[in-house]
């Protein structure tokens, strides 16, 4: 997954298009001089709809479409003839895609399925033909309705990963290697923080052909929840997934207080996150002996399941693989 490539928000404005104007026509033929109204609705506007597309996975192809406009229904014809209706625009997203009204920030709706389909700015109403308004005192109206205005507003939308675990901890802490070893993603590595600037994912091996995605979010630093580091941009990535796996090093100076500062930043952004499932990965755990990780393990949280492994001798990488795939499919068994 190129860095330059993942767009996981774009602003545009959304313009439906207008309803056509309904037909005040009268029948008028050579034997019938005083035929009653026959005028046809107008056609509706276009609408603007996503649709979901399994196999997208960022946004840029929308990111330097500013502008999306639907075309303009068709006014009614003689004859009772309905207006033709006006071009639908069917913009095609990745599964996760959150739809937002950017004025009020209010969430519209989200895709997660293929092939799903919303409305995001619908189209304006057909107007109706003066055949509609004939009535017993009056059957020979002379006027018809216009169509209704289309809608101009301006949409945001934002991509949260679908993923079954989310990898989280503080910048260099080791995700990128432990997600290049399990899968075939090939994300950035490097000994410095904030190598990885954008979510990564991959397909996670499992035993008899089974498997399970894993997403390597960008490190959090605390106070990323008040826009700090990379701030809160890559943290709704988070909300898509079933389990947290809380990776942090075996040379940190403090777990249980590195993993408390990860889970408060989840906290004040979304304090739902608190509710999914948690893993806590000790990585680089080959600078550590025996003697040394069972004292460790005294320290360690215990409200969660712990796994020591190292991405470079592949130790414990068997076990967290079994741990992950037992708590996916029976999330009650996590202690």
């Amino acid at each position: 997954m190129a860095s330059s490539n993942f767009i996981d928000y774009v602003k545009f404005c959304s313009r439906s298009g207008a309803g056509g104007a309904g037909s005040a026509h009268f029948r008028r033929e050579k034997h019938v001089p005083k035929g009653g109204p026959d005028g046809g609705n107008g056609g509706r506007g276009g609408h603007i709809i996503l649709r979901g597309n399994a196999q997208l996975w960022t946004l840029l192809h929308l990111k330097y479409q500013k502008h999306v406009i639907a075309g303009d229904g068709k006014p009614g014809e003689g004859g009772k003839r309905t207006g033709a209706q006006g071009e639908d625009i069917i913009l095609e997203v990745p599964l996760g895609t959150v739809a937002k009204d950017f004025e009020s920030g209010k969430k519209l709706f989200e895709i997660t399925e293929h092939d799903e389909e919303r409305i995001l700015t619908e189209g304006g109403r057909g107007g109706l033909g003066n055949e509609n308004f004939k009535t017993a005192t009056n059957q020979a109206p002379r006027f018809a309705q216009p169509g209704e205005a289309g809608k101009e507003e301006w949409i945001v939308l934002e991509l949260k990963l679908l993923a079954d675990v989310g990898l989280v901890g503080f910048p260099n802490a080791g995700k990128s290697t432990l997600l290049s070893v399990l899968s075939a993603a090939k994300p950035e590595i490097a000994d410095y923080p904030f190598t990885t600037l954008t979510p990564n994912l991959g397909v996670v091996r499992y035993r008899d052909y089974k498997s399970f995605v894993m997403a390597d979010i960008p490190g959090i630093i605390e106070g990323a929840a008040e826009g700090k580091g990379l701030g809160i941009r890559f943290l709704r990535h988070i909300e898509r997934n079933s389990i947290l796996l809380f990776l942090i090093p075996a040379d940190a100076k403090d777990i249980r207080k590195e993993y408390h500062i990860l889970l408060g930043e989840l906290k004040k952004y979304n304090p739902e996150l608190l509710d999914k499932q948690r893993v806590l990965a000790i990585s680089k755990s080959d600078l550590l002996d025996e003697e040394l990780i069972q004292e460790m393990k005294k320290e360690l949280p215990t409200d969660l399941s712990t796994v020591f492994i190292s991405s470079v001798t592949q130790t414990g990488l068997t076990e967290l693989k079994d741990l992950l795939w037992k708590i996916l499919n029976n999330p009650s068994d996590l202690v």
